[in-house]
């Protein structure tokens, strides 16, 4: 390969390269955080193994959205409402609405826990970032948005030192990231399905194909989103691994149960030290903001998109009032709970990431049957193997769906 050859195929991938690394990253925030803080200190390293089968999943399913995003030059929603109809697409928003706005909840909950750590009250640390956040998203254009989205996912690398500072047992974390270990109790169920839904959330899979539709990505540079894709899949789910690493190592042996990522980062610092309470608590910070910006477009999108209004972070209130007006709303709703310590969070975070893994289901069900339409995509359609392993992992959510659902009934 010539070096202009070269050259040519760097820039084509730092020109495509955003949306897998970013919609992955937002995957981890401050709900996924806390899901990952719990499970680390309720089970220790119990649900290590968990980690490499979700990113393949994670991997596999953002792919075909690329794929489906690239091809068609649609959304997600778009394409079920044109395929499936209007009536299916409404319900399948409207569970994800209500996730969504849980979820956004939760983001400006860890904004105000995070800040709190550092002795800055929440009714001063919850509006400036509302207002923040508004006027990144509503102001700036999409490349801009994406550079800031891209330093944000950047910062997770917190986490991964704060994992190191808290020396864990690196023979135990080998053996149970690599052999599996399965409990047949509700909560260790609850929190299996919380990292599924959390890692390969609904949301993201409609995130990630509107902005690839929106970044403008041709079929001849598409090879180039793979790496993207696989990028922020991998990098995501080192995060998740250094959080559960940091939890086990220093929570679980002493019995200390945690409610929140806040209260997790705050327990570290006897054990790990005031360095690494600092970094899991800008983590926090960073993850938050980050989630709190990025769901509330991926539910525009999907909504303007299902309901056929105009959408995009490149126009403005002119151009798609209603994309603009729904990311206003949820920002407004999302923000006001978190003002008040008294509303139960964990269950709100916590609930929220269990719908979503209820609702991955009937969203990958819709993926892989867009996949195979000839009109639709093609040449680029999946092949049987790549189709058998989507099935596999539907049934297997199905059956985590069931397991979660009999579980709380019991």
């Amino acid at each position: 390969m010539s070096l202009k050859t070269k050259l040519r195929s760097l820039l084509m991938v730092l020109a495509v390269i955003g949306p897998g690394i970013i919609a992955a990253a937002a995957g981890n925030d401050a709900g996924g955080i806390t899901t990952y803080s719990v499970a680390g200190a309720d089970f220790g390293y119990g649900l290590l193994w968990s980690v490499i089968p979700v990113t393949i999943v994670l991997i596999v399913v953002q792919e075909m959205c690329t794929r489906l995003g690239v091809v068609s030059g649609k959304g997600l929603a778009d394409l079920i409402r044109e395929s499936y109809g209007a009536r299916i697409t409404f319900y399948i928003l409207g569970g994800l609405l209500i996730a969504n706005l849980a979820t956004v909840v939760s983001e400006f909950a860890g904004i105000a826990t995070s800040l709190e750590i550092f002795h800055v009250p929440r009714f001063v640390s919850v509006p400036a970032a509302a207002i923040l956040v508004w006027v990144i998203i509503t102001q700036a254009n999409y490349r801009i948005v994406e550079k800031i989205f891209f330093v944000g996912a950047l910062l997770y690398i917190a986490y991964i030192v704060s994992g190191f500072l808290a020396q864990p047992e690196w023979d135990q974390v080998v053996r149970h990231a690599v052999v599996p270990s399965f409990e047949f109790s509700r909560p260790y169920i609850l929190l299996l399905m919380g990292i599924v839904g959390t890692t390969v959330t609904p949301w993201m899979q409609f995130y990630i194909q509107a902005s690839v539709v929106e970044k403008g990505v041709q079929v001849k540079d598409y090879r180039f989103t793979k790496i993207d894709v696989a990028t922020g899949a991998v990098t995501a789910s080192l995060v998740a691994f250094f959080i559960m690493v940091a939890s086990a190592a220093t929570l679980f042996p002493h019995g200390i149960q945690i409610e929140s990522a806040a209260q997790a980062a705050v327990a570290l610092e006897p054990f790990a030290g005031r360095f690494a309470e600092i970094l899991f608590a800008g983590g926090l910070l960073n993850a938050s903001l980050l989630g709190a910006m990025i769901v509330p477009i991926a539910t525009s999108y999907y909504i303007c998109e299902g309901l056929g209004f105009e959408s995009g972070v490149n126009k403005d209130f002119k151009e798609a009032p209603v994309f603009n007006g729904i990311f206003t709303v949820l920002i407004v709703l999302g923000a006001i709970p978190a003002l008040f310590p008294q509303v139960p969070l964990i269950r709100v975070m916590l609930g929220a990431q269990i719908i979503n893994g209820i609702l991955l289901a009937p969203v990958l069900i819709f993926i892989v049957l867009l996949m195979q339409k000839e009109w639709l995509m093609g040449a680029h359609r999946n092949g049987p193997i790549y189709n058998l392993f989507v099935w596999a992992v539907i049934l297997l959510v199905i059956a985590l769906s069931v397991g979660v659902v009999v579980g709380t009934f019991m």
